[in-house]
């Protein structure tokens, strides 16, 4: 593994080959596994390769087996390593059946309950894995239409994710103008500049959204997580298929114990609590309630149709 070689003809590089060995990829595996959770699969190796080759070209190395030794001894080479490996697709409003539940089925009963005494007029929601930013700031919009300030809401959201790369972006609110799209036209209008001069051809996140938001790198494979409980909703989504079960189950087990006994956790259409956990139950498609909460009863909030 130690042995040093010439770095990747472009040749081989335009082919996919970048002449990372079995025996390196394992090592970088397990640490990767170690470090965050997420587990490659062995048909993996090639992604590996290019996903680090120009990060060796930038160091002047010439091995992977060179790498991992820098990777093991420096924990910010580490962080550069986990953001480059890390899988950061994402869309405003994505999951939009997830949005229209809390619209129409979840914020109204919160609003009666604020109304009625039985709750505070505050909202907690953490985005746990929030790549670019998209994630929160749908959130942020649809909450500040449903639960404005001027009605005495104090809206608080979280959004943290393992990559430090997304994080700023994230931070920095600003998508090319096509991500507007994905935009319903009234928040877009209510929530949204469009960039003119040297942000031309961009859009950024107003004022009153950028302002419920903050942002936190975390790593959900390191528990306990280092923020407080009691959130009111926890978004978790296609985050879970890059785990293994044991893994999996950890966070899940973690994620639970940080939500608010009438609380929600939403996950990405791909995965499911089932096999994972006998502590939450199913209110809605990839929508979790805790096992022990009647706030979504049956009874008091119908089923999905």
């Amino acid at each position: 593994m130690d042995q040093p070689r010439r770095p990747a003809s472009p040749a081989s590089e335009a082919a996919g080959d970048y002449s990372i060995r079995k025996e390196e990829f394992r090592a970088f595996q397990d640490l990767i596994h170690r470090e965050s959770g997420i587990f490659l699969a062995d048909h993996k190796l090639a992604l590996l390769g290019g996903r680090l080759h120009a990060r060796l070209r930038a160091l002047g190395m010439t091995s992977y087996g060179e790498y991992f030794k820098a990777v093991q001894k420096d924990e910010a080479e580490r962080i550069e390593m986990l953001d480059r490996i890390s899988t950061n697709e994402t869309h405003f409003f994505r999951e939009p059946h997830q949005f229209e539940f809390l619209k129409t089925r979840v914020l109204p009963r919160w609003v009666e309950d604020a109304q009625a005494g039985r709750r505070p007029r505050s909202i907690r929601v953490w985005s746990a894995a929030c790549s670019t930013g998209e994630e929160p700031y749908s959130i942020a919009m649809l909450l500040l239409d449903q639960l404005p300030a001027s009605e005495g809401w104090s809206i608080e959201i979280l959004g943290t994710d393992i990559s430090t790369r997304v994080l700023q972006k994230a931070k920095d609110a600003l998508w090319r103008i096509e991500k507007a799209e994905e935009i319903p036209t009234p928040y877009l209008k209510a929530f949204m500049l469009e960039g003119t001069g040297p942000e031309k051809g961009k859009m950024k996140a107003g004022p009153e959204i950028r302002s419920l938001v903050s942002f936190s790198r975390m790593n959900l494979n390191s528990r306990p997580y280092p923020v407080p409980g009691g959130f009111d909703i926890i978004f978790c989504r296609n985050v879970l298929i890059y785990f293994n079960t044991a893994t999996k189950a950890g966070v899940v087990e973690e994620l639970l114990a940080h939500l608010a006994p009438s609380g929600l956790l939403l996950l990405g259409h791909a995965e499911s609590l089932h096999g994972l956990t006998e502590q939450a139950r199913s209110v809605g498609p990839t929508i979790y309630a805790p096992l022990q909460s009647t706030y979504f009863s049956g009874q008091r909030l119908p089923r999905l149709r």
